[in-house]
């Protein structure tokens, strides 16, 4: 009888007795529909363009599937390994933000260099910054979990923030605004978690505030982000041409109502009037096509996503992989507010892909890498 109970309780520390079900679930529900609004927002066009409609579709298709195969790798192996090696890790992830800005190397376009670009294969290209945000949370979340006090000191805060610094600072040179502030937010929500105090918290974004003010000043700001923050500061007296992907954006996503206007009868997206519509305005598919109540089930997946994310942090047995789930979950967090934020005008255009539903490799592959990990974290749970 003991040789039986205790076969039992082996079978259930089994780690793969422990997947989120939810997890994966909401996830491939949001797979799902960025293909719908992805051939939404490019049939039309490669059509025009004599080429196949499905051509993004296929591209998206073979990402999800490299995706898929990365994130079962990724929770296959005990994550407390990725603690030994996140040095390797973090090395890596600098090493490829600096060989992408060197000439012959790095591949640039409209005034950024941030992309390797994969020879043979036309369009592919691989973006470091998308996989430095997690590198940037496996390092912290290395060094959080070795705090020798109960909350971190000024000594442990500096210690963070110059480990954040040097990665971030490349990024934000590319440059590469939105991922900076997808960085800046995986580090506070890590120190927040951390038990960080409010006079530290608010020494960083003074710091923080000073940084970006000299940025201004010294040019690393380039001109059509200007433009971009101008216009969600000062739409009225922003000229046309600088504001109008808000505008149309904006224009899209009220003309869905209720209910929308049908899957594929959404006048802005089958004019093609919204620029980038399917990569960082992709959410505006949904907002025309399937209105309110389509964006509000697409926001119920997200919210549900987070749920979980948030729920794998807190069970976590180790500090860890609660830091390190807790980064997962801001990176998620952070860029679903800002991109939807953006299309609906309470943010400026940062060029911040949606998780899962933008059309892009690089932020496809990262996603899956997030899920991942979080798999990893809740399948170790009892180990």
């Amino acid at each position: 009888m003991d040789l039986v109970a205790g076969r039992a309780y082996a079978q259930e520390r089994r780690p793969i007795r422990h997947v989120d079900a939810a997890l994966l679930g909401v996830t491939g529900l949001l797979v799902v529909v960025g293909y719908f609004a992805l051939y939404s927002a490019t049939n039309q066009t490669l059509r025009l363009d004599g080429l196949d409609p499905f051509l993004r579709v296929d591209k998206q298709l073979a990402t999800t599937a490299i995706g898929v195969v990365l994130m079962l790798v990724v929770a296959s192996f005990d994550y407390r390994f990725l603690k030994v090696y996140a040095g390797f890790v973090y090395a890596g992830v600098v090493l490829s933000l600096i060989l992408v800005r060197l000439p012959y190397i790095g591949s640039s376009q409209a005034g950024a260099q941030r992309w390797f670009q994969v020879p043979g294969v036309e369009l592919m290209q691989i973006t470091p910054s998308e996989f430095a945000k997690v590198g940037l949370a496996v390092m912290l979340a290395a060094s959080l979990a070795e705090l020798k006090h109960a909350t971190p000191t000024v000594r442990d805060v500096i210690k963070v923030c110059v480990i954040a610094l040097v990665p971030l600072l490349l990024v934000f040179l590319q440059p590469d605004i939105g991922t900076s502030i997808v960085m800046v937010a995986i580090v506070a929500g890590m120190l927040l978690v951390a038990g960080v105090s409010g006079r530290q918290l608010a020494a960083l974004v003074a710091i923080s505030v000073v940084l970006l003010v000299a940025a201004f000043q010294l040019g690393v700001i380039k001109d059509y982000q200007l433009e971009r923050l101008r216009a969600f500061i000062d739409r009225e007296n922003t000229p046309a041409d600088v504001r109008y992907n808000l505008d149309q954006a904006e224009i899209a996503v009220g003309s869905g109502g209720l209910f929308g206007q049908g899957y594929l009868h959404g006048r802005q997206t089958t004019l093609d009037y919204v620029p980038e519509q399917h990569t960082d305005f992709i959410f505006t598919v949904v907002g025309e096509e399937f209105g309110f109540t389509g964006a509000l089930a697409v926001l119920t997946l997200y919210a549900l996503l987070l749920w979980r994310a948030i729920r794998i942090a807190f069970l976590s047995k180790d500090a860890f992989g609660t830091y390190l789930a807790t980064g997962v979950t801001v990176m998620f967090a952070i860029q679903m507010f800002v991109n939807i934020g953006m299309v609906i005008g309470i943010m400026p255009i940062t060029g911040i892909p949606l998780p899962f539903l933008s059309y892009g490799g690089s932020a496809m592959l990262t996603s899956f890498l997030g899920v991942g990990i979080l798999l990893n974290v809740h399948m170790r749970r009892f180990t």
